[in-house]
């Protein structure tokens, strides 16, 4: 009978040392899964603005300096890529600099959209602004299933016993989403 014993323990710690790196992997992708989602819902928005700042450019052709802006504030946010294995909180840091520029430009055009009472009724224009609303909503909606997603991945390879097995995996904790510096002020608004 004790035979059985001391044969058992190693088979049931062999188990769950696989249950472990299992739910180890299986959370790293999911944080992996949901950065693809997040990318997705940025990359909407960037196809949607070359169709906005056309629909502008024919309303307010002496806005330049602002459209032009716009586009190279998509230019730059489009080009900081950032790997699913390497989400470290610079990497973050750096693409949500870029995507907090991006937030600006189309800011300062909707400003300027409100000098073009044509503009605010052409149809294109509507809908082009409601579709980019609403990409700015699932943009937010996947950066807070990401940073839930990564929550529960560095908890779990920051607690005992996943921390072990973390450390013989080489994972190391994920960057978060975070706000963007000012973003804690309500902006001022004046009619």
């Amino acid at each position: 009978m004790k035979k059985w014993i001391w044969l058992a323990i190693p088979v049931v710690l062999v188990m769950w040392g696989i249950g472990q790196y299992n739910k180890i992997i299986t959370l790293d992708e999911a944080a992996t899964g949901q950065w693809a989602n997040v990318e997705s819902a940025y990359q909407r928005r960037a196809d949607l603005i070359p169709n906005l700042v056309a629909t502008v450019k024919g309303y307010a052709e002496h806005e330049r300096e602002t459209l032009e802006a716009v586009v190279n504030a998509r230019s730059r946010a489009t080009s900081v890529n950032i790997n699913a294995d390497d989400l470290s909180p610079e990497k973050m840091a750096e693409f949500q600099a870029a995507q907090d520029q991006l937030s600006g430009a189309l800011s300062r055009l909707l400003v300027v959209v409100e000098s073009y009472p044509d503009l605010k009724a052409n149809q294109n224009f509507l809908e082009l602004q409601s579709q980019l609303e609403g990409t700015e909503n699932r943009i937010n909606v996947e950066r807070n299933r990401f940073n839930e997603t990564v929550k529960t991945f560095n908890a779990k390879i920051r607690r005992f016993p996943g921390n072990i097995f973390a450390g013989m995996m080489g994972m190391e904790r994920k960057g978060y989403f975070e706000s963007a510096p000012g973003a804690e002020q309500a902006p001022e608004v004046e009619f």
